[in-house]
């Protein structure tokens, strides 16, 4: 990829970072996570717990699957996920209180 003139690159870690955040922007995405953070689910589990469609959350695992947020296997025909890093929860759970200051102070 050609450098941009009088741009510096990123360091991958904040690349990595930028790409995180930008898959948990989506709101099905982020309640997943929620969800499998709570023990190991199927794609099925989760349809019924978010009511939202297999396709939907079959796509958000995959794009949760290629940041390396989730991880899966398979028995019997069924796959099932839980988080590769168990302290994604805390970094949501911090996210959520900033969010929260930020909404109070904004009144």
């Amino acid at each position: 990829m050609p450098r941009i003139k009088g741009r510096k690159p990123m360091r991958e870690t904040m690349y990595r970072a930028s790409r995180v955040c930008r898959v948990l922007a989506n709101p099905l995405a982020y309640r997943l996570v929620r969800e499998i953070g709570a023990g190991v689910r199927t794609p099925t589990d989760l349809s019924r717990k978010t009511t939202a469609t297999i396709y939907a959350v079959s796509t958000s695992l995959r794009h949760l699957r290629q940041i390396d947020v989730v991880r899966y296997e398979t028995d019997q025909n069924r796959k099932k996920y839980w988080l590769k890093h168990p302290e994604m929860l805390r970094v949501l759970g911090k996210l959520e209180r900033v969010v929260e200051r930020m909404r109070w102070t904004q009144k």
